[in-house]
């Protein structure tokens, strides 16, 4: 079964981006595994896949020794700064920074560990109350920020749409996001890359391919449902 969805996933990454006149390789396929067990990790694993995200810094620690040690692993979901010290030696990228203080944190854990940590700033578009993210408008000057601090690098912005019966609802917060990224890679700061844009998850993430996405976020349409009463 995984390994159909995967299947499936992957045409229709290529598809909108073939659609929007982009190359499918120029989109990267972040399996969601959170909440899985590490067998459904594997099998994933076993049909190609080496991008996987994760909520939770436990799931992370827990998981991290059991799976091969070529995987990807993201942070994608909300991290607190007394937690940075258990995965800035695990993962490839965290998507979720939204602080100047978690990145203070990041950029000390990664001198700690002689590691340069890649960054994406979370960025709230849409407004949510209940989800975490800067402002738009402060975007750029958190970016300004950050930075200075050494250990880091700013590669782009990542969002979390709303969750809504139409994809199309969420186009304006995925165009939103692009111009924001283009905007803030046209002030040329140092240190600031802007060449990632984490958007998308099952629900819209063919959408936000034709809105630029470069990293999508994909777990229930790959491992299915999950116990969201474990959410972020």
């Amino acid at each position: 079964m995984i390994t159909d969805n995967i299947r499936l996933v992957e045409k229709n990454i290529a598809d909108a981006a073939a659609n929007s006149g982009r190359r499918p390789e120029d989109v990267r396929l972040i399996a969601v595994s959170k909440t899985k067990p590490v067998q459904m990790i594997k099998e994933a694993y076993d049909t190609g896949i080496r991008d996987f995200g994760e909520n939770r810094v436990q799931e992370i620690v827990e998981k991290y020794p059991l799976l091969p040690s070529d995987i990807r692993w993201h942070l994608i979901g909300h991290l607190q700064t007394n937690k940075v010290k258990y995965i800035i030696d695990k993962v490839c990228m965290i998507h979720s920074v939204d602080s100047y203080k978690l990145a203070e944190e990041i950029s000390r854990q990664a001198a700690r560990h002689n590691v340069t940590m890649d960054i994406l700033i979370e960025v709230n578009v849409a407004g949510e109350e209940t989800k975490f993210g800067v402002r738009p408008e402060d975007t750029a000057a958190l970016c300004e920020q950050i930075s200075r601090l050494p250990g880091i690098r700013i590669r782009g912005l990542m969002t979390v749409a709303p969750f809504v019966d139409d994809p199309d609802e969420n186009r304006p917060v995925f165009c939103t996001l692009r111009q924001l990224l283009v905007d803030i890679g046209a002030k040329n700061i140092d240190n600031v890359t802007m060449d990632i844009l984490s958007m998308g998850m099952s629900n819209d993430y063919t959408v936000a391919i034709t809105e630029g996405a470069t990293l999508v976020r994909v777990g229930t349409s790959i491992f299915g449902q999950r116990d969201y009463g474990v959410e972020r």
